[in-house]
């Protein structure tokens, strides 16, 4: 038998293969070397001990290779350099892995993984038993890719972690991946997170979920999903008591009557398992609120509740301040880029001190908040004892508002890690400079160098660990 590789300059990594396959091979295979050809023969009967071991066992980078010469498939170098780092985590014990091939890595030439690619992919995956995870976010994949996804899905029973965020998957490729869902009973997390599935494709992964009964965590944020299928995941959640966290970012809603609160809302009376819940850009206002808050007088489950990025102000505050006396669960609360001004943050300020021990974890930031406001809520963490992590960069700081967070931090009360400020002086006076923690930094990007899931960073997802990847 005969494999002939690619005219392509070998790598490192194929001349440490040849070296191994010399060293171990029964029947000592020689290699002839040309100016641009490699070739490596070897008998039909005696097979290579090296070259023949099972892909289940390593060397995914030594099959991607050999596969993509036999279906004529061009090599992406990027895959391979990632598939030897994961050979490299395999040979030393390791299992659970996850596979990363990101395509917005900064630092290294980055060849995206197109639907081709992707195919070669999941035939090596498709029986491997040490990766359980599959990062592809921000590369090529279209509805041609989300059929190999799907099929992926069907096949792997090991796979408990699948991250296709910002590709190029539409509605047909949602409804694939939905319908592939119906029968998985592995994977516990999936990231759909920018492809553009619209309402039609919601609609499906909503159908899913009323016969999946192993997926914890679903992302759809920023997905184009209408109201319809908001309504239709409102309805489901009512029954389904897997799913732990659901993102609905950003739907594509008209109209001004705050209806996917109200549908919400109703879920949140009904549903008792659900811990995390994402409402960014919902458009919701102070009826919106309203809503949520009453429907958390009967919740008894939800820890991190996200409403960021909507159209709250002072007077939604109000309501809010009431349910945080007698809500013991939430723990997480993310007001980030609303309008509570002074008199909002007074009102939670007021409860925090006063009532309300559970809460864990309070983002303000760009909330068009001064001094007073700002000094309040210091004051408040001075009495109570459970809130650790403020966040409140992006509002109007004050000399007061400086030194009354540089002393929280001095005396120990508020850690370093657990807010977005940093204290120094100039000239005697005290200002804030910017510190790039928060709840989710990391939702849309991670570090490609240093620390790749600091805490402080993600600190809602480490408080409310829903999913085992971010």
């Amino acid at each position: 038998m005969g494999v002939v590789l690619r005219p392509e300059p070998p790598g490192p990594w194929l001349l440490q293969r040849r070296r191994a396959c010399a060293a171990t091979c029964k029947m000592s295979p020689f290699f002839r070397k040309r100016k641009t050809c490699y070739q490596v023969k070897v008998s039909d009967e005696e097979q290579c001990t090296y070259l023949s071991k099972s892909p289940e066992i390593g060397h995914l980078q030594e099959n991607y290779y050999n596969l993509c010469v036999e279906k004529s498939q061009k090599i992406n170098y990027f895959i391979l350099h990632k598939l030897q780092e994961v050979d490299k985590e395999i040979e030393k014990g390791l299992e659970g892995l996850t596979l990363n091939i990101a395509g917005n890595s900064c630092l290294m030439p980055v060849e995206r993984v197109t639907c081709e690619d992707f195919w070669i992919l999941s035939r090596i995956l498709k029986k491997n038993l040490y990766i359980n995870g599959l990062d592809v976010r921000y590369n090529l994949i279209s509805d041609v890719g989300a059929y190999y996804a799907a099929r992926l899905l069907q096949k792997q029973h090991k796979l408990i972690y699948l991250n296709l965020m910002f590709n190029d998957i539409g509605p047909e490729g949602g409804e694939l991946i939905a319908k592939a869902l119906h029968k998985n009973t592995t994977l516990k997390y999936l990231r759909m997170t920018g492809n553009k599935i619209e309402n039609k494709g919601g609609m499906f992964f909503a159908a899913m979920l009323q016969i999946n009964s192993s997926l914890e965590k679903l992302d759809l944020g920023d997905c184009d999903l209408g109201m319809q299928s908001v309504i239709a995941f409102a309805t489901v959640l009512t029954q389904n008591q897997t799913i732990k966290g659901i993102n609905l970012n950003r739907p594509i809603l008209y109209g001004e009557q705050e209806e996917s609160t109200v549908h919400l809302g109703h879920m949140l009376k009904e549903n008792h398992c659900l811990v995390e819940l994402h409402m960014c850009k919902h458009n919701v206002k102070n009826c919106g609120i309203k809503q949520l808050c009453d429907a958390l007088y009967l919740n008894g489950s939800l820890r991190y509740l996200d409403v960021s990025c909507n159209k709250i102000t002072r007077d939604g505050m109000v309501y809010l301040a009431d349910v945080l006396k007698t809500n013991t669960t939430l723990e997480v609360l993310d007001l980030s880029f609303n309008r509570i001004e002074n008199a909002g943050a007074k009102y939670l300020s007021e409860t925090l001190a006063s009532y309300n021990r559970s809460l864990k974890a309070l983002s303000v930031v760009s909330n068009n908040i001064e001094g007073e406001g700002l000094v309040a809520l210091s004051q408040s963490m001075k009495i109570n004892p459970t809130l650790s992590n403020v966040y409140i960069w992006g509002n109007k700081f004050d000399e007061a508002t400086c030194v009354a967070y540089s002393e929280l931090m001095q005396m120990g009360r508020l850690k370093p890690d657990n807010t977005d400020v940093e204290a120094y002086v100039v000239d005697g006076h005290v200002y804030l400079a910017e510190v790039s923690n928060g709840l989710k930094r990391h939702y849309y990007w991670r570090p490609t160098y240093g620390a790749a899931c600091r805490h402080s960073a993600n600190a809602g997802f480490t408080l409310v660990p829903v999913g085992g990847h971010l």
